[in-house]
């Protein structure tokens, strides 16, 4: 999907980005565009002493993200952190007029296309029409409901290589830091059914595109633990990208 201009100021902002929370890594975080969408504003600020991604959306949608390639073999836990001051009125990720969500970690994997149905490649093809890319074999979210609750699966009303898992939900834990540490390879296997493909890409988006609210919400550095998880030992500290 096109870039912002590198003269912007969103793209500057970026830059601060990539050197802030991409430590050990060469890999740039990008603004990806959503055709049609209003964009999310991203930028780096410092808040109770963390250094963070502030997002502030206003009926938009768009995603900061940095593509790479993580082995199937090499897949471990990642650590990230959020903070969310309210919920979306009106927000309900079961639903394609509703799907929106203050926070959202997206995972992307590579996969056998082969095995799309007819409708997943007839979007696939439009995507990369589109947008210059297409549709991922697979994309796991880790995502903030409303109502759903927190282990539940939603599967995207538009194509099912697109499946929300719920980590949060309801009122309960507002506007307090939240760290996780989650097995990407467990997560993907439960949400998927299969073993996952190579990670190629991972992203941070904040959307409010759907019920025309506006919200913030501020992340953490994400990091990538190379694995596999061992349930009693963890997972090795090699940092891929983000703050250690």
């Amino acid at each position: 999907m096109p870039e912002e201009p590198a003269e912007s100021a969103a793209e500057k902002d970026l830059n601060w980005v990539a050197a802030s929370f991409a430590v050990g890594s060469s890999a740039r975080w990008q603004h990806r565009h959503f055709p049609g969408k209003k964009l999310t504003s991203y930028h780096v600020t410092r808040l109770d002493g963390r250094h963070v991604i502030q997002s502030d959306s206003q009926s938009s949608a768009s995603m900061l993200r940095q593509t790479l390639r993580v082995e199937p073999a090499e897949l471990g836990a990642l650590r990230f952190s959020w903070k969310v001051p309210e919920l979306i009125s009106g927000a309900d990720l079961r639903q394609r007029d509703g799907d929106d969500s203050p926070v959202r970690i997206v995972l992307a994997f590579e996969g056998d296309r082969s095995r799309f149905s007819a409708k997943n490649a007839m979007l696939s093809e439009l995507a990369l029409a589109l947008t210059g890319e297409p549709l991922p074999y697979a994309t796991l979210m880790y995502v903030w409901g409303n109502h759903s609750a927190p282990g539940s699966i939603i599967v995207n009303s538009r194509t099912d290589r697109i499946r929300k898992l719920v980590i949060e939900s309801g009122p309960q834990q507002l506007d307090r830091w939240l760290d996780y540490e989650r097995d990407i390879r467990a997560d993907y296997e439960q949400a998927f059914g299969e073993m996952p493909g190579a990670l190629v890409g991972i992203g941070l988006m904040t959307d409010t595109d759907n019920t025309r609210q506006q919200t913030r919400a501020w992340y953490g550095p994400l990091t990538l633990l190379a694995g596999p998880v061992d349930a009693a030992a963890g997972p090795s500290p090699s940092v891929v990208f983000g703050k250690p």
